[in-house]
């Protein structure tokens, strides 16, 4: 997870969620994918949305987890009177709430006020509870496991269906293409070059107000080789374009400009997790790592679809944070 300022996450929530508030009259597509998960004990219903592709959770539960409130029908009081408090002051966040009916303690499916992970987050602002930052970390990681499995569906569909053949090789554009059909409906900037500055473990990466210019250099730069090819690899990683999802699209990237200039490819499930962050890590200022880690598992099966498919999964699970 890549860190912005307060300032720059608030307006790009707000920006997200009025494009969310927007289309609130669509018509709901849910699936079987309904759901409940638990946080500390407490049991918090969820519905999949396909239309909009994100979970939907059920306020009523979220509110009970964080005042610890057993009762539904005190939590569903104490949402009644915080709805209303907040509507009589505009509040947008509370005005959006889709109903559903959800799967009630009772057996029936029971309508009930339900709100996406963003319109989550702003109503716990609202609601004082020592478990406000516990559940904000439970919550984002419980979505982000939801985008990170739907997201390599797509993947999978993206070799499947053909579409990785019409994607632009060793291109920024191309690279926009992969991230776009990877991310598309998961994440509201799928495709789209980031505007903010990011860092991830103390490392900064490119200023976000020379991006473009690093970017068209990288773009131009030589793949006519194995040291070439990775060295305009290791470019990209720095330039890291995206707010999220940059590794998971560049592996796919790098194959493509290698399945074409080498008629090879990386098999990703001989790395090691570890060792492949830790090599990237270092390959700014030392590429010799993550050179030889690629080398070692290159391979010439570049149509073998199970290797391709388990290659994938495996690669996912660079991204997962260690427990």
């Amino acid at each position: 997870m890549f860190f912005v300022s307060a300032k720059v996450f608030n307006e790009d929530v707000h920006t997200w969620m009025r494009k969310t508030f927007a289309r609130r009259d669509q018509r709901m597509q849910m699936n079987d994918d309904d759901a409940a998960t638990i946080f500390d004990g407490g049991r918090v219903r969820s519905v999949w949305d396909a239309a909009e592709q994100k979970w939907l959770y059920s306020i009523v539960d979220v509110i009970a987890v964080l005042t610890e409130q057993n009762d539904v029908l005190t939590a569903r009081k104490y949402w009644n009177k915080l709805k209303q408090r907040l509507k009589g002051e505009g509040n947008e966040t509370v005005t959006n709430c889709h109903r559903l009916k959800l799967l009630a303690p009772d057996g029936k499916m029971r309508s009930g006020d339900v709100a996406d992970t963003m319109q989550i987050f702003c109503l716990i602002q609202h609601i004082p509870s020592k478990r406000a930052e516990p559940f904000k970390r439970w919550l984002s990681k419980n979505e982000q496991n939801t985008i990170d499995e739907r997201s390599k569906q797509k993947a999978g569909r993206l070799f499947d269906t053909g579409a990785i053949n019409e994607v632009e090789t060793g291109t920024v554009n191309g690279l926009r293409q992969i991230h776009k059909y990877l991310f598309g409906g998961l994440y509201p900037f799928a495709g789209m070059i980031r505007e903010q500055n990011i860092s991830k473990g103390g490392f900064k990466f490119a200023n976000a107000m020379y991006l473009h210019e690093n970017l068209e250099k990288i773009e131009k730069m030589s793949e006519n080789t194995f040291d070439e090819i990775i060295s305009k690899y290791i470019e990209m990683n720095v330039a890291h374009p995206f707010l999220e999802g940059n590794g998971r699209s560049m592996r796919i990237w790098l194959d493509l400009i290698l399945k074409k200039r080498l008629k090879k490819c990386v098999d990703w499930r001989k790395i090691n997790k570890h060792d492949y962050l830790s090599a990237m890590k270092k390959s700014p200022s030392n590429s010799m790592m993550i050179t030889e880690l690629l080398n070692e598992a290159l391979t010439d099966r570049i149509h073998d679809r199970e290797m391709i498919m388990k290659g994938i999964e495996h690669s996912y699970y660079y991204e997962e944070p260690d427990d």
